[in-house]
């Protein structure tokens, strides 16, 4: 009996290690991008960073954009935006918008994203780190992100899908990360899911705030004023937007943002398909070409791009 308790115990620590090494390696469990905090624009992924993530290659270079080191030397567009432009760990960076519009000759589209990021946050960026010798600014938003604004609220490693340090042990992670979350109640949800429940103008996320239009947009029209630099707007429905075929009021504010402003504006209501969606609001593999050909369309429009 004492020889079969010792197999046991052998063979359970071998089905261990071995299912260990299956989590890390083929899913890339103790591989996740991790974040770091900003006093400037909040949160941003940890600069480089070249990891595999359930069978997508994730990069992010010196600059924390997700997309090869700038070359001054090609055209280069900076590509604006949230987890829809971001793609996050369920798109390979090969697939992302800003990687397939890369791949026009002399031509390099950086991403400069993270999630729930709005013009704000991405203004703020770019007073930071500068336009990186840019000839084309991209903004991709969605309606909320006319009164998302930044509040500074802790983020970077409160949630969980906003990790600042890997998990010790790949189990550790799939039972902490993915399983006990289905069995308890969240008392906060991250950025990213309350983006997914609707953000309502009305209440703050913060008490006694009053929710105005964000200031990145005034913010980023400016800048590329000063330096002469075109900007344009793709403005992507949620899925409720796209059934309905009819963005919702904050939308509409956009649109009427851009018009009055003489931004040149994208409606994606007009060119995604039901089949681009993953979710309620981010795009799949096949959302991502759509969104680089609607990108490529506009700055051709614009005679930004020949």
């Amino acid at each position: 009996m004492k020889k079969i308790g010792w197999v046991l115990i052998l063979a359970l620590i071998i089905v261990f290690i071995s299912s260990e090494f299956i989590l890390r390696t083929c899913f890339g469990f103790c591989h996740a991008p991790l974040y770091v905090e900003s006093s400037k624009y909040e949160y941003i992924c940890a600069p480089n960073q070249n990891i595999y993530r359930f069978g997508n290659h994730i990069i992010y270079n010196s600059y924390s954009q997700r997309s090869d080191e700038p070359d001054t030397s090609k055209f280069i567009i900076l590509g604006l935006g949230d987890s829809v432009m971001n793609g996050g760990v369920q798109t390979d960076n090969k697939d992302l918008a800003t990687s397939i519009l890369s791949e026009e000759k002399g031509v390099q589209m950086l991403n400069i994203s993270a999630g729930s990021w709005g013009p704000d946050n991405c203004f703020a960026y770019l007073k930071e780190h500068g336009l990186f010798n840019a000839k084309a600014i991209v903004l991709v938003v969605s309606s909320h992100d006319a009164y998302d604004n930044m509040d500074f609220q802790p983020v970077v490693g409160v949630h969980k899908s906003y990790p600042k340090q890997q998990y010790s042990l790949a189990w550790v992670e799939l039972f902490d990360r993915y399983l006990l979350p289905r069995f308890q109640k969240v008392q906060t949800e991250d950025p990213d899911q309350q983006v997914l429940a609707g953000i309502d103008i009305n209440k703050a996320k913060t008490p006694h705030v009053v929710k105005k239009f964000n200031i990145g947009f005034d913010s980023l029209k400016s800048l590329a004023e000063e330096n002469s630099i075109p900007l344009c707007i793709y403005l992507h429905p949620d899925r409720k937007e796209f059934a309905a075929h009819s963005y919702n009021q904050q939308g509409l504010e956009i649109i009427t943002w851009a018009k009055e402003n003489n931004i040149p504006i994208c409606l994606g209501i007009n060119k995604e398909v039901e089949s681009g969606f993953r979710d309620g609001i981010h795009i799949n593999k096949e959302g991502q070409k759509r969104l680089a050909q609607s990108i490529r369309n506009i700055l051709i429009e614009q005679k930004i791009l020949q």
